[in-house]
């Protein structure tokens, strides 16, 4: 039996609310993988065969896993996370703390009361795509077509809430994929192919699982897909090709999964993001009461825009500090900021590969000790708080149930936040005179 849902049927919404995430799932579903990857291939790919093996791996929807072959056992079968920790417990365990396996919570959830089936599965096209997860939500949601049997043994019953798991990636029709060992012995160079009396029986070997375009599939638009100012809203892997990291060798891979470790840091980790830039402070005194002050902000260690999505903002802040207290001098914002309906671009400062951004001041400081502190203040879901919130100030009829999980989805947002250390820089002290600091 192949179980999932039948590709049939448009659900009315749920409610008469008209929210901008409807915009949000109707960009995802812009384009066939075929059409993806044969734009991508174009000029930068080692072979046609990588494309083309992308193209039929990511083909959306995603088919159903269908019967378990002859001798699997519950263990090999299974689709579930903790099914495959059995036997790569540090694969597991690396997976349990990234953003994969939390892309199911309530800031997708509360979408799917007020979506229709439809565009909740644009949604579930990155977030959980696996046929059987979109089954089990069905389900959940009492979409009409949901399936009508219970699920299949190797189908968990919180699949579907499990965001993007193991199998996502590494299972097709209960056949395993996965990278080059890093040590092939010579029959697994000579034979990629499945390895019956092995667990599962084995998986193939495919180098694309090294290639950046992997990672297209849910971090790249296609060139028709959704733009604002003349700009596609998701081109993380166009910005990396024309970067120095992507001249140097280095793919995505590299920096988010170092060591083959199924970590995906990017700019919700605090680490990631102080080893991604460089901060620089300049002081000089330019009268005896005067100072110009200027930073620069560089990110040598990022392969894309930074921030490269429009979710987050970066705010730099330069403040004055002495016995009278604290004043802020001069703050700017780095990121891509969008309307909440998503139909507007507002502006754009993000840093570039080989860019910067300098924020600069002229401030008058009193006699004594003074020094001046460049605050860096991040914010990896700022969108979503100031959408959420949107949602919430303009449809307060919403029902009780959807307003507790938004309100839920924006404290969950609110916490990603963090601060960098501070840098800070003692004013000097003679006419002329610079100081200099630099953090990373």
């Amino acid at each position: 039996m192949v179980w999932h849902l039948p590709l049939t049927g448009r659900l009315m919404q749920r409610s008469g609310v008209r929210i901008a995430i409807l915009i949000i799932a109707l960009m995802l579903a812009v384009a066939g993988a075929w059409e993806v990857y044969r734009t991508l291939a174009k000029d930068h790919v080692p072979t046609d065969a990588t494309a083309q093996f992308l193209a039929q791996y990511w083909a959306h929807p995603l088919a159903p896993q269908g019967e378990p072959p002859p001798g699997f056992s519950s263990l090999e079968a299974s689709l579930a996370p903790e099914s495959c920790g059995a036997c790569h417990p540090e694969q597991y365990a690396d997976w349990r703390t990234s953003l994969h396996s939390h892309s199911i919570g309530p800031g997708m959830l509360w979408q799917f009361r007020v979506l229709s089936q439809d565009e909740s599965n644009s949604c579930l096209r990155c977030h959980a795509p696996l046929a059987e997860q979109k089954a089990l939500m069905a389900l959940q949601q009492g979409w009409t077509n949901a399936p009508k049997t219970p699920a299949p043994a190797y189908v968990s019953s919180d699949l579907h809430l499990r965001g993007l798991v193991c199998a996502a990636c590494h299972v097709r029709r209960h056949q395993r994929y996965g990278p080059p060992a890093d040590k092939p012995n010579a029959q697994d160079a000579q034979n990629p192919a499945p390895a019956t009396g092995q667990p599962h029986n084995g998986f193939i070997a495919e180098r694309a699982f090294q290639d950046s375009r992997f990672c297209a599939t849910c971090h790249q638009f296609p060139p028709q897909g959704r733009s604002l100012a003349g700009k596609l809203v998701e081109n993380t892997y166009e910005e990396w090709r024309t970067s120095l990291a992507a001249g140097q060798g280095l793919a995505c891979q590299n920096c988010h999964m170092p060591g083959k470790r199924h970590l995906w840091r990017g700019i919700h980790d605090r680490t990631m993001v102080d080893k991604g830039l460089r901060r620089e402070m300049i002081i000089k005194r330019i009268s005896a009461s005067r100072l110009a002050v200027q930073a620069i902000i560089t990110a040598p260690g990022v392969g894309h825009y930074f921030p490269t999505y429009v979710v987050p903002k970066v705010t730099v802040t330069l403040e004055l500090r002495n016995s009278a207290g604290t004043r802020e001098i001069a703050r700017h914002v780095i990121g891509r900021t969008v309307s909440v309906d998503m139909d507007r671009e507002l502006s754009d400062t993000r840093i570039p590969p080989g860019g910067n951004s300098v924020v600069s001041a002229e401030v008058t400081v009193p006699p004594g000790a003074n020094y001046i502190e460049m605050r860096m203040d991040i914010a990896p879901a700022e969108h979503y708080v100031r959408m959420f919130e949107s949602m919430l100030e303009r449809n307060p009829k919403m029902d009780p149930a959807t307003q507790s999980m938004l309100r839920e989805a924006i404290q969950k947002a609110e916490a990603t936040a963090y601060r960098l250390d501070d840098l800070v820089v003692a004013v000097p002290a003679r006419l002329g005179e610079s100081q200099h600091a630099v953090a990373n």
